[in-house]
Parts: structure tokens; C-alpha cells; sequence
């Protein structure tokens, strides 16, 4: 009776095992489906109009919710603040919302817009800078009002532009905290330069010295309605809300521009090893790379494709997948819009397989330009691209944000359906010949972030090392009365 148990048992066992085998074997749904190409994208109508002051308004209806939100961009930014007085963008556009106006102050408007459950909010970036308004449209003339006295009549007051200096120096005080946040930083200067301004931070030295007067002329520079381009969606009727605007924002004087032409980048293909050495942490933050390009680039399509290749089939499987080194592995061929990105790979690893992981990722990078990628690696790539791409057009700020921005660069208002349509003509032989042409391997930049103490090799072997000292310069100190 004992062996007829056992007996059954082992049967019962066998069956599982087949049946679990047989769960494996099965193909996998890429193998039983075959997809149709995508459906055509429906565009809502984007409506165009320039008041008389040069104010570009881009207005999309959308009544699926009773909220208006508007998005501004000014021809402005950091690259344009002088070295001596980074931050100074920043402070401005932070303090033109914050500062009050001639007729109320900062917490007023605080005040009014919260009994509206409403925001209003700026910010400056390397290359533009942006006005937010969110409203429920039976509030949307009382929006515009405060809106308008904004732009037109900023009080910068002192206070406020006291406590976004607090604000920015805390910032500088926690910058060190995050090892992500120090290699993307320090990549950054490795590759722009440490003084350009597509690299450089405030420093407390340089927050310290910039002064209201150094805030309103940099206000009174740039922020004109013939410099800024504005984006509208929701709930409203396009004719009326034209109207709207040219009431308010009709009044916001123009005045004769003299933008200056962004910085130029000047890089120098170089291989380098460098070092941030972090006795407190147990794991490698990696990055490999160099100069980057621009969105207009030709090209673009098919470095997106090559670059999709590298990260993930070959990168990701070999380094984290098939190796199991790595907690994270990336990669990013950057495209700016009017200055070149950063072509970088990156990975985290434990301290004791850093150099090892360096080596294979050079590897991939390598044989990338060496030979064509696979029929399943292509097809991948693209289908990744292709069957995210609705997602770009899943909700109307999405749309008319977009075409804002290429409007704000001057590129094709239909520029992200061109590229879909050239990555779907991406080939093979495109993929390796970029990957021959852009891929620098033998001059690229290596940053590791880690406890040098514990790597499997020193770094040196793989070459001079440039130690990297990250210290916060001291705040400067005060004057003696």
C-alpha cells in the first residue's frame, strides 16, 4: 500500500513537471500575434492668432473638463545670466510671481488664487522661461487679470527675493546628498565644461551677489509680449478667449529686442577617466560618453533606433540580465533643440564590480559600430518607438505644449510625425552606419561616483584618473560694518 502511495506520487509529480515544461515551452505572445499598423492619429484643431503687441497665442478647445490652463514661454534663461551672478534667471523668475505687484503684494495674490483653487507659477530653464496658469474656467477673467498685473507691474520685493536666496542656498547646501544627482551634474561639466553655461550651478558666492536692481533689469530685458509665445487649452470658445486675452494681455507693451544668440559648444573628443570618490556609499554610479546632437539632426531617427539597440538589447541584457552586476542600466543619446545633448550610457553597480562593468559596457559600445544589428533587435527598437508614440497625443495639453515648443525653436509644427515616419524607413544598415559615424569609443568620457577602496581593480587601469573635488564652496562672509 506504502509503495502503491509513492508510486502516485511520483506519477502525480512527473505530470506537474510536464505540465509546467510544456507552460515554458509554449511560444511567447510576439509569436501568435501578428499587429496591424497603428490607426491614424486624430489632431484637434490647434487655433493660431498674434495680438498686435506680438504676443503668439496657440488655442486648443477642449471641453472634456470645465478647467483652462495656459503655458507661456519667454526667449530667456540661465545661459544668458553673467558667470559672476549664477542663479540670477532663476531668482527673477521665482520673484516676478512671488514679489508682488504695484497694486498688491505677493500674499495677496497667494490668497486670491487659493480661494479659486487656482495657480500661477514661473520658472526659468537653461534656455527658456515659463509662465503656468491653472484655472476652473468660471475664474478664468480673474486669472488673466492677476496674470497681466504680473507681468506688467512686478514689485520684486525685497523680502520675497531674501527668502528665494534662503531657498536656493538650501538647495546648494543638499546637492552633494544624491550620487545620481552628483554624476549627472559633474557629467554635465566633463562634457560642456565647467564655466559653460550649459554646465555651470550657483554657487552661495553667486546668489549672494546678485541684487534686486541686477532682478528688474533682467525682467525689463526679456520679458516682453513680442519675446513669449503662449499656449492655451480647455474649456472655452476659441474666438472668446482671443478676446479675452487681447483685454488683458492686449495692454502688455512690446519694446524692440536684442536677444543674444545662445552659447556655442565647443567640444573636444577625448577619452578621460575620472573619479568623485564617496567613502560612504557601497555601490558605483557609472557613466560613459561624450558630445551629444541636435533634434534637427537628419539622423535623428535612426540614433534614436541605435541608441534603443544599445541600452537595452545589448547594455541591459548583457550587463544587468546575463551578468547580474548592475541595479540600474541606461542609456541616452541627448538631442537638444538649439545646442547639442549628451551621449551617455550609464550604470550602478556594487563597489566590487565596477571596473568589470566598465569594461563590458565599452565592449557593447564597440561592437555596436562594428557590425549590423539583429532582424529582432531592429524590429524591437522600433515597435518600442512606434507603439509609444500614441501616447505623445493621449491628452490635449500634451498636443499643444508640443507645438508650442517647436514653434518657441522654429521647427516643424508637425516635427514628431516626421520623425515617426523616418523611423519606420530605419534600416540595419542606418543603425551601424550612425553607430560608426557618432559613436566615438575610443575618446569617450568615464565618470565613476563610488568608495575607490573597494573596486575590483583600481581605476587606473583603465587609465589616468582625474579625481574630481566636489566640496561646496564655503557662503561668502559678511561685511564688517
Amino acid at each position: 500500500m506504502k509503495k502503491q502511495k509513492i508510486t502516485n506520487f511520483t506519477v502525480f509529480f512527473i505530470l506537474i513537471f510536464l505540465g509546467v515544461s510544456s507552460v515554458f515551452a509554449q511560444k511567447g505572445p510576439k509569436d501568435k500575434f501578428v499587429f496591424g499598423p497603428l490607426n491614424p492619429i486624430k489632431m484637434p484643431k490647434v487655433e493660431t492668432v498674434e495680438l498686435k503687441n506680438g504676443l503668439k497665442l496657440f488655442l486648443v478647445e477642449d471641453h472634456e473638463y470645465p478647467t483652462i490652463d495656459l503655458r507661456a514661454m519667454v526667449h530667456t534663461g540661465s545661459v544668458y545670466e553673467p558667470a559672476s551672478k549664477i542663479g540670477l534667471a532663476s531668482l527673477t523668475a521665482q520673484a516676478l510671481r512671488t514679489g508682488g505687484t504695484t497694486f498688491q503684494t505677493g500674499d495677496e495674490i497667494d490668497q486670491e488664487l487659493e480661494t479659486m483653487a487656482a495657480t500661477i507659477e514661473t520658472y526659468m530653464s537653461r534656455d527658456n522661461g515659463y509662465i503656468m496658469v491653472s484655472v476652473l474656467k468660471e475664474d478664468i477673467d480673474k486669472a488673466l487679470k492677476i496674470l497681466t498685473d504680473i507681468l506688467m507691474n512686478p514689485a520684486f520685493a525685497e523680502d520675497k527675493i531674501r527668502l528665494e536666496k534662503i531657498m536656493q542656498s538650501s538647495v546648494i547646501s543638499r546637492r552633494n546628498d544624491e550620487i545620481m544627482q552628483i554624476a549627472n551634474r559633474e557629467f554635465g561639466k566633463l562634457i560642456y565644461g565647467r564655466d559653460n553655461p550649459y554646465a555651470r550651478h550657483p554657487e552661495y558666492a553667486t546668489i549672494a551677489a546678485v541684487t534686486r536692481e541686477d532682478i528688474v533689469d533682467f525682467y525689463k530685458r526679456y520679458f516682453y509680449p513680442n519675446n513669449t509665445i503662449m499656449a492655451v487649452w480647455g474649456d472655452f470658445d476659441a474666438k472668446s478667449m482671443t478676446s479675452k486675452i487681447r483685454n488683458t494681455l492686449g495692454k502688455w507693451k512690446s519694446a524692440k529686442l536684442n536677444i543674444p544668440a545662445v552659447p556655442t559648444v565647443k567640444y573636444q573628443y577625448k577619452y578621460t577617466v575620472n573619479l568623485i570618490d564617496k567613502p560612504d556609499v557601497n555601490q558605483s554610479n557609472i557613466m560613459i560618453g561624450h558630445i551629444g546632437g541636435l533634434r534637427s539632426n537628419p539622423d535623428f531617427p535612426a540614433l534614436n533606433v541605435m541608441n534603443s539597440i544599445l541600452s537595452w538589447d545589448r547594455m541591459f541584457k548583457k550587463i544587468r540580465t546575463d551578468e547580474g552586476l548592475a541595479y540600474a542600466v541606461w542609456g541616452y543619446y541627448g538631442a537638444s533643440y538649439q545646442y547639442p545633448g549628451i551621449f551617455s550610457n550609464g550604470a550602478q553597480t556594487k563597489s566590487e564590480s565596477t571596473v568589470y562593468a566598465i569594461d563590458l559596457m565599452l565592449k557593447q559600445m564597440k561592437r555596436i559600430t562594428e557590425e549590423e544589428v539583429t532582424d529582432d533587435e531592429l524590429a524591437r527598437a522600433k515597435d518600442e518607438y512606434l507603439n509609444t508614440f500614441v501616447f505623445n497625443f493621449d491628452s490635449k495639453d500634451k498636443i499643444v505644449r508640443r507645438t508650442m515648443t517647436y514653434a518657441y525653436y522654429n521647427y516643424p509644427l508637425d516635427f514628431m510625425e516626421k520623425i515617426k515616419a523616418k523611423v519606420e524607413k530605419v534600416t540595419k544598415a542606418d543603425v551601424l552606419r550612425v553607430a560608426k559615424e557618432y559613436l566615438r569609443t575610443d575618446k569617450v568620457q568615464i565618470l565613476v561616483v563610488g568608495k575607490k577602496e573597494d573596486f575590483d581593480k583600481p581605476l587606473s587601469a583603465l587609465g589616468p584618473v582625474n579625481v574630481i573635488d566636489i566640496t561646496i564652496p564655503s557662503p561668502p562672509q559678511p561685511k564688517e560694518q
